[in-house]
């Protein structure tokens, strides 16, 4: 084995930043092009997939559909969106106690893939429903991983981490804007199956890239695990994922003997967790002897802030659901000569991000000590989300009940892309100032709760959308957001305060 990344007895920082080349991409470590790659064409399959899904799920059998109905259709993407989050819960745990971030991100990659290829064949609803499962595993074991491994890159005192980060963060959403345009087009025009193959190919070349030049660009990176189990752990964990699975099981015997184990009892189920998990946590943090004084604090200050991202992920996640059946059944699809495919529509949020995203971050910049505090930002972010909602009733009202024009359709997502600018990067670094030190470990997953949380609620509530029905939809949760953005601007001096010193 090559010096460099020969594993040392007890792994430091400065072991995995010595053992990385530390130029050749960009002006930053080599092992960023490996992760950058990687997490492109993951994203790629991710959002390929999930641009057909939906209509996947709702069109007609003749046209190579499950012929599910719309409302039904929504809530098993809105079921999916929420497991996907709640599973970086699980990636991160396994991560940190027992394989270590590397091997989670391989065998996070390889059931993903594995998730596309039984998508890809024509056995119906199992194979939608076993593909679900894979890929909800897999993206929990990969997504908060490759992350962590961006920041093992660099040692703390780098000033090109935070350009590191975007780099990374421009892979991400070029795979997002690329794939609906490609796996959406050939899913939408060829056939569905062959559009979920496509996905499995972006998920395959992502492991090829990685599997090739991990060992030479990421040294060390990600091998160590940062806290392994004891033997005796080990014996107690493994009796209580039996016990669990057995319960589980048990469980799903049962109701599915009885006939209780349907769709909408698993979504009120997924929907009851999405709430009941974030509270447990919270409750859980605050109690602990290990939180001080001022942590406690802290993390009130954080609730409300917690429950504006929770509206706010609502919103922003309907894109891929509500607003792709729009796109789909109340949205002119043929503009100046092209004919658009619902699909492409998914590419709108990742494009607005790479164009507006130096935009905003040169304008925090520009403002300094005088730009907008935490709650203010996350504020203007529900604001911007309402809004998103808002303006899709303008065409409603007043195109006289016909098509309404793509062009609505890319404003709405253009504003609420403005509202994502405002909310997720700040909640991504307030998470980690505000948790309690005995917890910061597990900061991400809290934050990634949110999403969870609010696509869980997304399952139930958005089984009441209907084109009759769509001006009192989109106006009651726009309305709402604005309400809510309202009320967290009044809280704001309390919720500083609360936060003691945090900025």
């Amino acid at each position: 084995m090559d010096k460099k990344t020969e594993k040392p007895a007890h792994i430091t920082k400065q072991n995995i930043v010595d053992s990385v080349p530390q130029s050749g991409f960009f002006g930053h470590p080599k092992g960023l092009s490996t992760l950058f790659f990687t997490e492109f064409w993951e994203r790629f399959s991710y959002y390929g997939m999930r641009a057909l899904l939906l209509y996947y799920i709702y069109d007609t059998t003749v046209n190579g559909g499950l012929g599910f109905s719309q409302s039904t259709a929504i809530a098993i993407m809105s079921i999916y969106g929420s497991l996907v989050y709640m599973s970086t819960i699980i990636g991160g745990w396994l991560a940190d106690r027992v394989l270590g971030k590397s091997k989670s991100l391989f065998c996070g990659g390889v059931l993903i893939m594995l998730g596309h290829i039984v998508l890809a064949l024509p056995y119906g609803a199992p194979a939608l429903f076993t593909s679900m499962g894979l890929i909800i595993i897999g993206t929990g074991l990969l997504k908060p991983n490759v992350s962590s491994m961006v920041g093992e890159l660099y040692a703390d005192n780098d000033n090109r981490r935070d350009a590191g980060f975007s780099l990374y963060y421009m892979g991400i959403n070029l795979g997002a804007l690329i794939a609906p345009l490609i796996v959406g087009t050939v899913g939408q025009k060829v056939d569905y199956h062959l559009g979920f193959s496509l996905a499995a190919i972006g998920m395959l070349a992502g492991l090829v890239v990685y599997l090739f030049t991990r060992k030479k660009q990421l040294g060390l990176a990600g091998v160590s695990v940062a806290n392994p189990l004891t033997q005796e752990e080990r014996r107690k964990v493994l009796t209580r994922f039996g016990l669990g699975a057995l319960v589980i099981g048990a469980i799903i015997a049962l109701t599915a003997w009885q006939g209780w184990l349907t769709i909408d009892s698993f979504t009120i189920t997924i929907g009851v967790l999405g709430v009941l998990i974030p509270i447990i946590y919270f409750t859980v943090m605050y109690r602990s002897d290990k939180t001080t004084e001022i942590e406690r604090s802290r993390l009130l200050a954080y609730i409300p802030l917690f429950i504006a991202a929770v509206m706010f992920w609502s919103i922003q996640e309907q894109g891929s659901t509500i607003l792709g059946v729009y796109a789909d059944k109340r949205t002119q699809l043929d503009f100046l000569g092209i004919t658009i495919e619902p699909s492409w529509f998914q590419s709108a949020n990742p494009f607005f991000i790479i164009i507006l995203a130096p935009v905003f971050a040169w304008i925090w910049t520009k403002l300094g000590d005088k730009q907008p505090s935490v709650p203010v930002k996350f504020s203007l972010g529900l604001v911007f989300a309402g809004l998103s909602f808002l303006v899709i009733l303008i065409p409603g009202q007043f195109g006289g009940g016909g098509l309404v024009s793509p062009l609505w359709l890319v404003l709405s997502y253009c504003i609420v892309v403005m509202g994502e600018l405002c909310l997720s990067p700040v909640g991504l670094s307030t998470t980690t100032k505000l948790a309690p030190a005995a917890f910061s470990a597990q900061a991400m997953s809290l934050w990634f709760l949110a999403p969870a949380a609010a696509q869980a609620i997304n399952a139930l509530i958005g089984q009441l959308y209907s084109e009759q029905n769509e001006t009192l939809y989109f106006g009651i949760i726009g309305g709402a957001s604005i309400v809510l953005a309202i009320v967290l601007l009044l809280l704001a001096p309390k919720i500083r305060q609360a936060m003691k010193g945090i900025n």
